[in-house]
């Protein structure tokens, strides 16, 4: 079994070149979001303000709807 986890764990486990994309991804990101203007970043933030607010609705406890009655009650289950 110890086997199983250790594989496991390397598999979770993102690899050195999956980190170093991530990274440079993260690095043009905020080099480009540095050359905004005020009024571009406040409509990002409008944006993502937006989007959270959304995703709210639409997070948590999914809706379960109640069953429908019974419309024959003589009917045997």
């Amino acid at each position: 079994m110890t086997e199983a986890d250790d594989w496991a764990r390397a598999e979770a486990a993102p690899s050195d070149e999956e980190i170093a994309r991530i990274r440079r991804l993260i690095r043009r990101v905020t080099e480009e979001v540095d050359q905004l203007t005020d009024a571009e970043r406040a409509e990002i933030q409008q944006a993502a303000a937006m989007v959270r607010k959304t995703r709210q609705g639409f997070l948590g406890m999914p809706r379960i709807p109640q069953p429908l009655p019974d419309l024959r009650p003589e009917r045997p289950v």
